[in-house]
């Protein structure tokens, strides 16, 4: 793919092997932003983990100190009392059985994050083969499989973010968007970074955090040096 020319000058701005301080990334980050919109600001990190052992596998959520900058539409499947708490947290759909069958019958996916309470899960697990495929099937561990509806939502509201590392071990999130403070993209930033250190798995051996790079969408990607962070 033929990269713009927009892109090929911001990319000239971030020196190619230089790790840059969090400070520095996210000054630079949002200097190359090229997208004539109000880009998201992308976070990867590539871990020491074999993924094809379980206990190297990382999966949670974490509401963002300032959100992302992105208001995602929630739906919620649960009956009575959790029902009612979800409708008057603010989700955007509530329902039960009558929504499976609207995603299943019509494949409407009107929402960014599904929440279930666990009695709902087994009817759920029915429609998994189409849900999984859209990362939408509820987790308990990423806090979206719970009796709490309320709690779950609102943290959705708030800008809460999931993360699940891939098959080569790397873990990509959103911590908001080019019009941010950069105060509020580098409290994001560590936030989630301390996050990921927290939860190493003890059997990881050497270094564990190997790479931590940040882009806008279509800017071009730059390294943040892990020394930058108080581990």
């Amino acid at each position: 793919m033929k990269k713009g020319k927009k892109y090929l000058e911001a990319s000239q701005k971030v020196e190619k092997n230089k790790l840059y301080t969090k400070e520095e990334a996210i000054a630079l980050v949002k200097e190359t932003s090229v997208a004539n919109f109000d880009a998201s600001v992308e976070l990867a990190m590539r871990l020491n983990l074999d993924t094809k052992k379980a206990d190297q596998q990382l999966r949670g959520a974490l509401v963002l100190p300032n959100g992302t900058g992105k208001v995602k539409k929630v739906l919620v499947i649960a009956r009575g009392e959790a029902a009612k708490a979800a409708k008057e947290a603010g989700a955007d759909y509530v329902g039960d059985l009558d929504m499976l069958e609207k995603i299943e019958k019509e494949n409407w996916f009107d929402f960014d994050t599904m929440i279930a309470t666990p009695d709902m899960m087994p009817a759920l697990g029915k429609i998994g083969k189409i849900l999984g495929p859209k990362g939408l099937m509820p987790n308990p561990k990423t806090g979206t499989v719970t009796m709490d509806t309320k709690k779950a939502v609102e943290e959705v509201k708030k800008g809460r973010v999931e993360y699940r590392t891939d098959s080569y071990g790397n873990v990509h999130v959103l911590i908001g968007k080019v019009s941010f403070d950069d105060a509020k993209l580098v409290e994001n930033l560590v936030s989630f970074v301390t996050l990921i250190n927290k939860a190493k798995p003890s059997v990881v051996k050497g270094k564990y955090i190997l790479n931590i790079s940040l882009s806008s969408t279509m800017g071009p990607g730059v390294k943040i040096d892990t020394a930058s962070f108080d581990f």
